[in-house]
């Protein structure tokens, strides 16, 4: 049984008292806020055949910001009282001075629900769920003989957030998140391989833990660990290459996302800052952050500082539009802020980040885009991997890739990596399909030691020239 409700101004403290302690702290400030969160997690892991890790988190506090110009002041604590509230506030203050500034409009209003507000832990006893994770180690077992090894997670999150704002409104939002995750190893005249598959979003466990579903994971990961095992050295130097859909816009993400967001655009430490209005990709790119999407990974009906969430375009046809925003740099910029201020955590400072970003379609069948590589890698499947913001160069190795020559989708190829920069890969974009998926669910975004879960998706693609690091010819 989860605990009740959290209402910190019913529990602990006085709205009142809280919002006048607020007022001070930003008196002559540009912006503000007290935000006070609890969050309570459970994962399960299930590791060849027995528990590993069983694991029931809850932690709650608050922070509380004061902005002027380029400079924020913020303090944050575990223990949710006045008195608190008071000392944080006396902190935050220094950094603001004695005034200056003009505090700037408060969020527009919204009553829009995009997930549910059930706690995804209630929905299934533990016994339940141990039992799940065991069925799935004996499914892949009976399934392949050559199985000699499985992995299983349930992991779940209840985020309970509420913000107080100087104006004196007050904006909340329960936040659920559940995924299941599945690794499996062959073995196979002894090579080693592994495959994994999973996902999940902001709704209950029990959908995972039906057989219908988890076995569809389970033959997944199962699929991608036989593969590798066929799969022979990658070749390397500058080739074509195609992406295949959904969660292959990672890279996307990576290697051009970062560089979207409005602080590394105000600060011109972006490859695309100065950039608006111009060309940036190949005519038919259009590239959007939604945070709006029901249930998915990445969406938040409300920012961490209280703005609604929206559908954003950043690249349309292929012109930079739009940078994410929050309200300091979006202020700083002239420009409204966009939604995308987020936090880890009531310990966290806001900034812009992304939620749901993706590529929409275009009309090509995927078949015929395959069909038109001529010596390349089609790559199904990421891992791992690393960009510069400053000049978007990217590093991202291959979990599934296949050989394509002439058209024909070859060998699986292992050890590909994937070496770019964003800028370019997007004007090298020479054909998207008619397929935009998004991810399944397992994207987690990390930025300036902050870590937030969201959604990654395009369509099949083509990018001329990359370079692909792997094993000679």
């Amino acid at each position: 049984m989860s605990p009740r409700r959290f209402d910190p101004f019913h529990d602990a403290l006085d709205r009142d008292a809280a919002l006048k302690t607020l007022q001070e702290a930003v008196n002559g400030a540009d912006d503000g806020e007290l935000f006070l969160e609890r969050r309570t997690s459970e994962g399960l892991v299930f590791d060849d055949g027995r528990i590993r890790n069983a694991s029931y988190d809850a932690s709650e506090g608050f922070g509380l910001r004061a902005v002027r110009g380029e400079t924020a002041g913020y303090a944050h604590s575990t223990e949710i009282s006045e008195s608190a509230i008071k000392r944080a506030a006396e902190t935050a203050r220094l950094a603001v001075g004695h005034g200056g500034g003009t505090m700037a409009d408060a969020p527009r209003a919204t009553n829009t629900r995009l997930y549910t507000d059930e706690n995804p832990m209630d929905g299934a006893a533990f016994d339940a769920k141990i039992d799940t994770l065991a069925e799935i180690d004996a499914y892949l077992r009976d399934l392949d003989p050559r199985v000699v090894q499985v992995t299983a997670s349930l992991a779940a999150s209840y985020q309970e957030v509420f913000i107080l704002r100087p104006e004196g409104g007050l904006v909340s939002d329960i936040r659920p998140m559940a995924r299941l995750n599945i690794s499996v190893i062959v073995e196979q005249g002894g090579r080693r391989e592994s495959g994994s598959s999973g996902g999940g979003g902001r709704t209950g466990l029990t959908g995972m833990m039906h057989p219908d579903h988890w076995k569809t994971v389970a033959r997944e990961a199962l699929r991608v660990a036989c593969v590798n095992l066929e799969a022979v050295p990658a070749p390397a130097g500058v080739m074509d290459v195609v992406l295949g859909p959904g969660w292959p816009g990672i890279l996307l993400h990576e290697a051009i996302g970062h560089g979207l967001e409005g602080d590394f655009n105000r600060k011109k430490t972006s490859a695309f800052a100065g950039l608006m209005g111009q060309q940036v990709a190949a005519k038919g790119v259009t590239v959007l952050d939604d945070g709006t999407i029901p249930d998915r990974r990445g969406s938040i009906t409300i920012d961490d500082e209280g703005t609604p969430s929206a559908k954003n375009t950043l690249i349309e046809d292929g012109k930079l539009v739009g940078y994410m925003q929050d309200r300091q740099n979006a202020r700083l910029m002239g420009v409204a802020p966009t939604g995308n201020g987020r936090r880890e955590s009531y310990a966290h400072t806001p900034m812009p980040r992304m939620t749901n970003t993706y590529m929409l379609g275009g009309d090509t069948a995927p078949d015929d885009i395959v069909a038109d590589l001529k010596d390349g890698i089609y790559a199904v499947g990421f891992g791992g991997g690393q960009v510069d913001i400053t000049n978007g160069k990217f590093v991202f190795s291959c979990t599934e890739a296949y050989r394509v020559e002439n058209g024909i989708v070859g060998a699986p190829v292992k050890g590909a990596t994937l070496i770019g920069d964003g800028a370019t890969a997007l004007k090298h974009i020479r054909h998207i399909g008619n397929d935009m998926a998004l991810d399944p669910g397992m994207g987690n975004c990390g930025k300036a030691g902050q870590w937030v879960p969201v959604g990654v998706g395009q369509p099949t693609l083509m990018i001329g020239g990359l370079t692909v690091g792997g094993s000679a010819k």
